[in-house]
């Protein structure tokens, strides 16, 4: 009995896995894959990777919290950890069938959670300092990529001028019957550096998954003592890797080809940012969603960015006397950061306000039905848990 409870939890683990590599391959790589830098294998390459030098190295703190310090480790019997994971997988589900990428770090603690108050084993301190994160992330991570948008991204955008190339940089030749890569004779050097950031961030953006995603897929058994950490990572890594080489392929066709709307310096701009804010809370051992952050990221620097067609007093002069004419010039639209730059930045408050609403980047209805869910899910990972630990003898 306990073998085929062995077999299921590590089935249920690859699966986790599996739909991690899937959803995460197109978040890192999307924008490398859109500006034809690298290829959907190569970015599978890279992904497997990153991931797993993520989950090897960072990724142990964020197992250890949840394997054994928001419960008890002792309560992660191997039905227990069969039935967290489950409820982990149930979450990837519904959010695929609602087309949502899911929060799998907010799902399990959820689940754990669950378990904990079925068990009256939770540790109440270390939820708060998880929940408190989980609230503190995305007001951070929201008022980074606002502060850029309004004051950096002008700038930046027209000093590196990041286009997409039309074409690979990287060749190969042959020497007899051996191929080896060679730069291609139109790549000029601007577009190496630019292309090689391109390639450097995603490969950054796979450590940041691998370093809060790993113990998603395996901390329930490497809790109960099922598996080892290290084969755990291994694990969770090689089930990744699936997804990244299978179902990955879908997911970088609609991130790269729909990179319109979110330049490559927009793109790249929230990669850093939300994986920084991944990989410092992994760091604490404190399990976060990748894609809650850059999701604030984007909004962030969207509303940054439409902020500049109005002055902070100029809008505090308007708070006080009421609205009037100027109040047609400080409209903001949502999808500033698409427009494109002129020649010449123009200072805050004198930007065209006809031109940063060129596109929409997101729409405002789209994103609450994202954060509802994200908020829903966990939720109801945590309520199923309870009552499943709480009323059926296990």
């Amino acid at each position: 009995m306990v073998d085929v409870l062995l077999l299921v939890g590590l089935a249920v683990a690859v699966f986790v896995g599996f739909n991690i590599g899937g959803s995460s391959t197109g978040v890192a790589f999307g924008p490398a894959v859109g500006s034809h830098t690298v290829s959907k294998l190569g970015a599978a390459t890279l992904m497997s990777a990153f991931f797993l030098v993520g989950g090897w190295t960072v990724g142990r703190n964020v197992i250890a919290t949840m394997g054994g310090k928001i419960v008890p480790s002792e309560e992660f019997t191997l039905v227990a950890s069969v039935g967290v994971l489950f409820f982990v997988g149930l979450a990837l589900l519904i959010s695929n069938l609602f087309g949502v990428p899911a929060s799998t770090s907010m799902t399990a603690v959820g689940a754990i959670a669950g378990l904990g108050v079925a068990t009256g084993t939770l540790r109440e301190s270390v939820m708060f300092q998880i929940v408190s994160a989980w609230l503190l992330a995305p007001v951070i991570a929201f008022w980074i990529c606002a502060v850029i948008g309004r004051y950096l991204y002008p700038y930046l955008d027209a000093w590196f001028r990041l286009e997409q190339s039309e074409g690979p940089l990287i060749e190969f030749s042959r020497v007899g019957s051996l191929p080896y890569p060679t730069v291609s004779a139109t790549a000029t050097p601007k577009q190496l550096v630019v292309n090689g950031l391109v390639v450097g961030i995603g490969c950054y953006m796979a450590f940041s998954a691998g370093a809060s995603n790993v113990a998603n897929a395996v901390a329930p058994l490497v809790g109960a003592g099922a598996i080892g950490e290290s084969s755990g990572v291994l694990l969770a890594a090689g089930a990744t890797a699936i997804g990244a080489f299978t179902i990955a392929r879908r997911t970088l066709d609609t991130v790269g080809n729909d990179l319109t709307d979110l330049p490559l310096l927009a793109a790249l701009i929230v990669e850093v940012v939300s994986a920084s804010i991944i990989t410092f809370l992994s760091e604490l051992g404190i399990p976060a969603s990748l894609a809650v952050s850059a999701t604030m990221c984007i909004v962030g620097l969207g509303w940054g960015r439409a902020t500049r067609t109005v002055r902070i007093s100029d809008a505090a002069a308007a708070a006080v006397k009421g609205p009037d004419e100027s109040e047609e010039r400080s409209e903001m639209s949502v999808g500033a950061i698409a427009a494109e730059p002129e020649n010449e930045v123009a200072r805050i408050g004198e930007e065209d306000p006809d031109v940063l609403s060129a596109s929409d980047l997101f729409n405002p209805s789209t994103t609450a039905r994202v954060v509802g869910l994200w908020i829903i899910t966990p939720s109801i990972s945590a309520l199923a848990s309870f009552l499943l630990f709480e009323y059926v003898p296990l």
